[in-house]
């Protein structure tokens, strides 16, 4: 199951996830700034965490096609 092209991806996304979101990345959006209105560090966790949904939406629904 793991020699699959998905499956790698599907590991390498979960890996990506687990660095984006741990301390050290974190703190750099860790700011007393705005962005339209909006705080940086929520603002940056939402968007980071869309894009990772959607890469694993794509990943899902490509799964067929290897």
């Amino acid at each position: 199951m793991l020699d699959s092209l998905n499956a790698q991806r599907l590991i390498a996304l979960f890996a990506a996830g687990w660095l984006l979101f741990d301390y050290p990345l974190l703190g750099l959006w860790d700011r007393n700034e705005t962005l339209f209105g909006i705080p940086v560090f929520p603002l940056a966790l939402f968007v980071v965490w869309g894009l990772l949904i959607a890469a694993l939406a794509l990943f899902a629904e490509g799964a067929g096609r290897d």
